[in-house]
Formats: C-alpha cells, sequence, structure tokens
C-alpha cells in the first residue's frame, strides 16, 4: 500500500471512529468521548516501571504506542483532539512531535507534563464518557468506562475498516519474517532460547513490541498450550518443534502458529500434514453468515478424525465429540478475534447494546460465539496435543480401552500440532493474512 493509499484508508478509517464513537456516546447520554492513552506502572517496593501497554481504546485512534500520559478526545460534529505529551526528560529518549499520515485528522496539543492535559480537556468531567484504567484518572478525569458506550465500541470493533486490514497485513509479514528465522534456527539446532532470539531478530521486535509472549517449545513442551519457559539449552535428542509467535505493526497484532517435526519421514510429521490440511479447511469456512461456534465443532470433528485415522482412537469421530474424548487432545477454542488485541474484544456480545452468547456446552474455552461478518478477522487454529495431565484423566475414565495407549506413549514425546492462520472475513472468499505473507516471502 502506497502511503497516498495508506492516507486515503486512514481518513475514512478516522470517519468510522468518529461515527461509531458518535453513536456510543447517544447511547450513553454522553457529551464526549476522552480516551487516556494510559500510563506506567511501577512495581511494589521498586523504582522499575513494567512494560507499557498502551490502552487498546487510544490506539484505534492513532497508530501510537509508546505515548503514556497522552488523551484522545472525540466531540461530535468536531475533529478530534491529540493532546502529546512530549515530556522534558534527559533519562529517556523523548518521543518526536507527531509527524506522518494519520496527523492533519486531528487538533494537536503537545504538552510538557502530564498535568497540562488539563488544560485542554473538556471543561466538565462529568458529561464525558472516558474510558481507560484507573491509573490514568488526572483531576476530575477518572476514567468510567460506561457500559453502554463501551459495549457499542467493542461490538462494533469486530468489523475492521480496510487500513486496519493493511496494519494486520504489515503485522503478518513481519510475524512470516520471525517465523522463517525461528524455523532455520530449529533445523540448526538451537535451543528454545536461541530460537525465540533469532525470531525476534527476524521480526525487528523485542519481547515488548511483540503482541504476546512467543512460545516456543521443543519435544515434549509443544503439548504445553502457553509455553513460555525457553530451556537456554537444546535437548540431546530434537524431535518437534511447535511456535506460536506474532508481529505487531503501528499497535495492531497478528498470531501466526506452525509445528515441525525433525524427521519429515516420521509418523508425527503425518499428522502435522494432516492438522495442517483440515485447517485450511476450516479457514475456508470463514465466510459472512457462518455461526464461529459451528466451526469450532467442526474443528473437532476434523480432529477426531485425524486421531481416528493414525489409530490413536478407534472411536467414531462423532462419539469422540459427543463424549468429550476429542477435547482431551484438542482442549481449546477454535480461534477468536484479532486487531488491536491478540484476543480482540466483543467476541460474546450479542449485540452492541450488550448481552452475551455463551460457548456450546463442554467448550468453555471458545473465546468467539458470533455469527461472522464482512470485515470480521479471525484466527483458526486447529491442535492435537499429548498432554500428561489430559491424557491421565482420558485413561482413568470410561472410553480408555478405545485408545491404543502404545501410540500415544510413541507420539507423546512429540508433544503437541498447532497450526494457526489470521483469516478475513468478506462477502467472498476469505482472505487468509497469513497464508499470503508466507506466499510472499517464499
Amino acid at each position: 500500500m502506497t502511503t497516498q493509499d495508506l492516507a486515503q484508508a486512514y481518513a475514512h478509517h478516522v470517519g468510522e471512529m468518529q461515527r461509531r464513537s458518535t453513536q456510543a456516546l447517544e447511547r450513553g447520554g454522553f457529551d464526549r468521548l476522552v480516551v487516556p492513552s494510559g500510563t506506567l506502572h511501577y512495581q511494589l517496593f521498586d523504582d522499575r516501571d513494567y512494560p507499557y501497554a498502551v490502552n487498546p481504546q487510544f490506539k484505534a485512534w492513532a497508530p501510537l504506542t509508546r505515548n503514556p500520559g497522552s488523551w484522545v478526545v472525540h466531540t461530535p460534529g468536531e475533529k478530534p483532539t491529540l493532546i502529546y505529551l512530549q515530556p522534558f526528560d534527559y533519562w529517556h529518549v523523548v518521543p518526536e512531535a507527531p509527524a506522518g499520515y494519520w496527523v492533519e485528522h486531528f487538533d494537536v496539543v503537545v504538552i510538557r507534563k502530564p498535568e497540562e492535559a488539563l488544560q485542554h480537556l473538556p471543561k466538565d468531567a462529568s458529561h464525558c464518557a472516558i474510558l481507560g484504567e484507573a491509573q490514568s484518572a488526572i483531576g476530575d478525569f477518572v476514567p468510567n468506562n460506561p457500559p453502554a458506550v463501551v459495549n457499542h465500541l467493542e461490538y462494533h470493533r469486530a468489523i475492521k475498516t480496510p487500513y486496519e486490514i493493511a496494519m494486520m497485513r504489515a503485522a503478518s509479514v513481519r510475524g512470516v519474517r520471525g517465523h522463517r528465522a525461528a524455523e532455520r534456527a530449529f533445523r540448526a539446532g538451537s535451543s528454545e532460547f536461541g530460537i525465540h532470539l533469532a525470531y525476534c531478530q527476524a521480526a525487528r521486535q523485542d519481547a515488548n513490541d511483540l503482541p504476546y509472549s512467543n512460545i516456543i517449545g521443543l519435544n515434549e513442551h509443544g503439548a504445553v498450550l502457553h509455553y513460555t519457559e525457553r530451556d537456554r539449552l537444546p535437548p540431546a535428542d530434537i524431535r518437534s518443534f511447535l511456535i506460536d509467535a506474532g508481529g505487531s505493526h503501528d499497535g495492531y497484532a497478528s498470531d501466526i502458529t506452525r509445528s515441525y517435526a525433525f524427521d519429515p519421514a516420521c509418523e508425527f510429521q503425518s499428522m502435522i500434514d494432516a492438522v495442517d490440511a483440515a485447517e485450511q479447511r476450516l479457514c475456508d469456512r470463514v465466510r459472512a453468515g457462518v455461526d464461529y461456534k459451528q466451526i469450532h465443532l467442526d474443528a473437532h470433528l476434523e480432529m477426531a478424525t485425524i486421531l481416528r485415522d493414525s489409530g490413536v482412537v478407534d472411536m467414531s469421530p462423532e462419539s469422540m465429540v459427543e463424549t468429550g474424548v476429542s477435547a482431551k487432545f484438542f482442549p481449546h477454542g477454535i480461534g477468536h478475534y484479532i486487531g488491536l488485541q491478540v484476543h480482540d474484544v466483543g467476541g460474546f456480545l450479542a449485540s452492541d447494546e450488550g448481552g452475551r452468547i455463551d460457548p456450546p456446552d463442554g467448550h468453555p474455552f471458545l473465546r468467539l460465539t458470533r455469527v461472522l461478518e464482512p470485515g470480521a478477522v479471525v484466527t483458526i487454529e486447529p491442535g492435537i496435543y499429548f498432554a500428561d495431565l489430559l491424557l491421565q484423566e482420558l485413561r482413568d475414565g470410561e472410553h480408555a480401552a478405545a485408545v491404543d495407549w502404545d501410540k500415544v506413549d510413541t507420539l507423546r514425546p512429540y508433544g503437541g500440532i498447532r497450526i494457526e492462520d489470521d483469516v478475513v472475513c468478506t462477502d467472498g472468499d476469505p482472505i487468509n493474512l497469513t497464508r499470503e505473507a508466507f506466499a510472499a516471502l517464499g
């Protein structure tokens, strides 16, 4: 996307933000929307701050992710105001003055001290919807996070603007560069920590820039869904590798998972290939009008079919799903919304007025239960894991005899499999941002 195209896409985006925010204010009975960027948190009994995380409601307006103490003010019918903190600070690098394709869409006020924001915020805080964490409070501007406003904004945030899709496409390219480097490091025999460093170098982002902590597991560690320990030395026998890692671009995230066997001819690689093929079929289900809950249930049937065809479980796929056996190997949800946050908001909302759509019975970890609409971006991430705690529950249960435990013992040292792509729902065929990025990089 050229700079001119990006500027045009952003102009449309900020216009959409104004439209949604005006409607949200009407719902809540407020005159203005006030959004702090957030502040630094300091550790108890210490003078060190935790890594700063920008308020997602703030970065929805502007591509600013390292600017604590700043504010956005939206008044219906007026140009939004950006109160930009550029502190007098010789201890740290001072943020440069706002510049770029997006600045002309704001009335920008630069302040040198956080308390100076009060001079430029609305006169009456009681008429404002203030979205942020309590620590961002300044004077009378204490975040109230009115549900009517938050529900409206979070419900509609599920539908991404073309500008947001462009940001996520760029985040996908950054993540795929990291994934390519990580696979090379794995093939070269690196440790989990070494693979992590190779990823960060290729993605050109460190731990605080990444959208979430990299999950990098060799061998059995691939069965731990959120494994982040990162051993400093490689195991004596490297068998398999699972990496769940993304990239960030101007506040937007990608979320990508791949699995590999060190021996491409082994049985575990055949299972990986089967999961990959199933994942692509599920990605093709990301279409307007499709209930995401059904994609999740279809994923269980897909994984159960692989378990049957691999000789791990001697049951029909339908029976595995009905009895919960499939959940012992595939215990998480098929995916979630993604955007400004990795697990983006609004996944359970029944409407922009609130309400909740619960996950299907027996599937408590599904993070998205809505019907898909054009503009939604979701992850699709099926998996099969040989996790000791879940396997023990299965061994102690009524369906233990249906499992080939010798086969399980053979596969357990490989850990687990997960394949994950970020997919855009459109009016027609879905757009797979992840596969698109892999294809572009070769």
